[in-house]
């Protein structure tokens, strides 16, 4: 292991502000999932309703991202993500003093407030490729993915802990009030200049960037691990409310975030001598979320093996990001990454609501079974991705980027 990449990072200018401002950022709209999955089944009295608001929040996201990101590279981010996060409080304080005999409403209200998430994510992205350089690129963007590990230590416990000590409901307002602050403090934390500059380079149009022979099975791949993630998140929340303790579920979600933050920080700092192919990698972590089909009935059993599970999750993430970074023009990087979000939200939405009824209707250890088949799927389509080579860009990868 090489920790001086993290070093140089550390002394880069802005980088660390950066990152720091859209962790926090980030934070409450990821800690809503728990308390939005035990609101929607308190009020409607069974899981499978849990996947349909949660696929309606997803949905909306999907579609309000690509439109966000253009905004933000045209406009600069500022105006839109202050704006759009302060909406989206709003919108999720509405969604948890929806009374639970208007459960019906759920999925609209959900995913109007899906409409307004704020696109911290695409813009943070967007500007690792202007801040850093060569080597530093790669352990940036683990750094970023082993980061939004953290969330899923911090976020779900605490919306678990409020859910079992108070209600679903304290749950979603908390959140909403901490994103209007944080959301807003990003925002001001923006670089001014870091929007696309109209007269630098062509930007490809929507169909070009999106329909390309590596950035299409990226995207694909980058959708059905995102809804693998679902399956196995609402997985946890059935297990949790199995074994009747509702905290079960933020102590698994925190062991798999835990292991992924280990495997994240070791990938940053593994020298990068070979080529790195992402098809391993997503293969890896398909092998080990099958070992959680096997273990489902215990929950000390499920914890070590989503902790196993954890240590590709981040790995895997950053070799997609970086993939995608990588094979994109500039000019267009925060709108690849909003088609990225948009694409993981799709997955979260089918995956959220395949597994809703999955669980229903087969068992908890079928949510696990979902995952794997559509970790195989992603594994098959990443094959004739070119792999990140240490050094330089091959005829491969220029080739890729101008295409």
């Amino acid at each position: 292991m090489d920790l001086s990449a993290y070093r140089d990072l550390w002394k880069t200018r802005g980088v660390m502000a950066l990152l720091a401002s859209a962790l926090i950022a980030r934070l409450p709209v990821l800690a809503t999932m728990v308390p939005l999955a035990f609101l929607a089944k308190d009020a409607a009295g069974n899981f499978g309703w849990s996947g349909v608001v949660a696929g309606a929040y997803s949905v909306g996201t999907a579609v309000a991202s690509v439109v966000w990101s253009r905004m933000a590279d045209r406009r600069g981010a500022r105006k839109v993500v202050i704006g759009t996060g302060m909406a989206w409080a709003v919108m999720m304080a509405v969604v948890a003093l929806l009374p639970y005999s208007w459960y019906r409403a759920l999925p609209v209200a959900a995913a109007l407030a899906g409409v307004f998430v704020a696109p911290v994510t695409s813009a943070l992205r967007a500007n690792w490729p202007r801040l850093v350089h060569g080597s530093r690129l790669r352990a940036v963007y683990s750094l970023d993915a082993t980061a939004q590990e953290l969330l899923f230590v911090i976020g779900p416990m605490s919306g678990a802990v409020i859910v079992s000590f108070a209600s679903p409901r304290a749950g979603l307002l908390a959140c909403a009030v901490t994103a209007a602050a944080s959301i807003w403090w990003f925002g001001l934390n923006q670089q001014p200049g870091t929007f696309h500059d109209e007269h630098a380079e062509p930007r490809p149009t929507a169909r070009e960037l999106v329909f390309h022979r590596h950035r299409t099975p990226l995207l694909f791949a980058w959708a059905c691990l995102v809804m693998g993630f679902a399956a196995m998140s609402l997985g946890m929340v059935a297990v949790a409310d199995h074994h009747g303790n509702r905290l079960i579920a933020g102590v698994l979600e925190m062991v798999a975030a835990i292991g992924s933050v280990t495997g994240g920080v070791v990938n940053g700092a593994l020298p990068g001598r070979r080529n790195s192919y992402v098809w391993r990698r997503m293969l890896g972590l398909t092998v080990l979320v099958v070992g959680c089909v096997f273990v489902t009935s215990s929950v000390v059993g499920l914890a070590i093996m989503m902790f196993a599970a954890g240590c590709l999750i981040a790995p895997t993430i950053a070799a997609v990001y970086e993939r995608i970074g990588e094979l994109t023009p500039r000019s267009a990087h925060t709108e690849i990454f909003g088609w990225a979000q948009s694409g993981g939200m799709v997955g979260s939405a089918v995956g959220s609501a395949v597994a809703g009824a999955v669980v229903e209707g087969f068992g908890v250890r079928y949510a696990w079974v979902l995952a794997a088949a559509l970790g195989v799927l992603a594994t098959l389509s990443l094959l004739r991705v070119p792999p990140h080579r240490p050094v330089g860009i091959s005829a491969v990868d220029g080739a890729a980027i101008v295409a």
